[in-house]
């Protein structure tokens, strides 16, 4: 029997579907079987890849039910024929070849995606990410389309993003209205002697484009407001709080919430820091820990207490570590804990923080919140904020 005659008793064998089929019917199950880089020039949007001198060895962990749908593809339909009568020979009964393959699928006009390929310069650097099971190639597309806005570019935000952008996260931004000074660099490593007078901003991402250049760092040199708060976090994925100060909390809390951003918040005081990760609706808000600021005067900043200079790379390098989580979808977030470190002792602590039900922004998922003088509301004159 020649290959032709043999194609054809598979194809007697088994089931075809068409292109309009797919296309209308959505398959849970699509499994491309060419090779590497038939994937990479495109495939149908949902797909697994898996090529066919694989198949066998990796479709119980792809699909583990021998009952379900499964529709594969090859370029033309004679592969996928094959591994549709080899799967059925493996016990799995509800296996479709796709006829006329990916270059049907082409000509009919039917969207495809192209899968994000790392260069080869990309792969030396991230290496060790992509050792990780965690992490891997997939992962690593993940950071580089990320985008993570940094509230301020000082202490915290200075290790956070030294080290967010050596693993990667394609998109950073700063806010932060203030200059380098010389009083700064005992702690905020992202900024250097040469650089006193420039704005933080520009200067960290002096910084990072020397760090790695896969990374594009959008500038925003400005203090939050009411008025700027809601445009600025909206093009952002995850928000990293390096704030100083009660109002720029509370407006950054108020607002996440209105655009559901996770925050990524510490702070830190002589010799101690702290660190949790407020995400809207599903653990506390800022507002649920301390539902008023303090009186003025009773919470020292830095400038009036001073800091230990190595423990804000302590505390951002934590946030950093919660940030690439928060990315990738691994690990234990910091949602409902706060993680406490006292340099002094060498001590961690934690402590779960529970939502407050009675929370004026955050008990009511559906509740309009509005943005108001967070200045006044912080310096104990309540009843004179207004609502923007």
């Amino acid at each position: 029997m020649d290959f032709q005659s043999y194609l054809k008793q598979v194809k007697g064998a088994i089931r075809e579907i068409t292109v309009e089929d797919v296309a209308r019917k959505k398959p849970a199950r699509l499994i491309d079987v060419r090779e590497g880089d038939e994937w990479q020039e495109g495939h149908i949007p949902g797909a697994t890849w898996i090529p066919r001198g694989k198949l066998e060895l990796r479709i119980e962990d792809a699909v583990p039910g021998r009952d379900e749908e499964i529709v594969i593809y090859c370029a033309g339909g004679t592969r996928s024929a094959l591994a549709a009568k080899a799967l059925g020979e493996l016990g799995y009964t509800n296996v479709t070849s796709l006829a006329g393959g990916f270059s049907a699928w082409r000509r009919a006009g039917h969207a495809f995606d192209k899968p994000f390929v790392l260069t080869p310069a990309q792969k030396s650097r991230y290496a060790r990410h992509l050792m990780l099971n965690e992490v891997g190639e997939k992962g690593q597309e993940k950071l580089l389309k990320a985008k993570v806005l940094l509230i301020g570019a000082g202490g915290l935000g200075a290790p956070s993003g030294l080290y967010l952008a050596a693993a990667g996260v394609g998109t950073m931004g700063f806010v932060d209205d203030d200059v380098v000074d010389e009083s700064n660099l005992q702690r905020q490593v992202i900024h250097s002697t040469k650089r006193v007078g420039v704005p933080k901003v520009e200067s960290a991402a002096q910084t990072i484009a020397d760090l790695n250049p896969d990374v594009k760092v959008v500038q925003h040199p400005v203090r939050l407001t009411s008025e700027n708060v809601l445009d600025i976090l909206a093009g952002y994925d995850v928000i990293v709080d390096g704030t100083d100060n009660f109002p720029t909390r509370y407006l950054l809390n108020d607002a996440s919430l209105i655009l559901r951003k996770p925050v990524v918040n510490a702070s830190i005081f002589s010799f101690e820091g702290q660190v949790t990760i407020f995400r809207p609706f599903e653990g506390p808000c800022y507002r649920c820990l301390y539902p008023e600021p303090p009186p003025p005067g009773m919470a020292p900043s830095c400038n009036e207490a001073g800091v230990l200079g190595v423990l804000p790379g302590v505390v951002g390098l934590i946030q950093a570590t919660e940030a690439v989580k928060l990315i990738l979808g691994i690990g234990k977030p910091l949602v409902g804990r706060l993680l406490q470190y006292d340099a002094l002792n060498m001590k961690f602590r934690e402590f779960k923080l529970p939502r407050d039900p009675k929370c004026v922004v955050c008990s009511e998922p559906g509740k309009k919140i509005e943005l108001i003088d967070y200045e006044q509301f912080c310096s104990g004159n309540f009843g004179a904020a207004s609502a923007h």
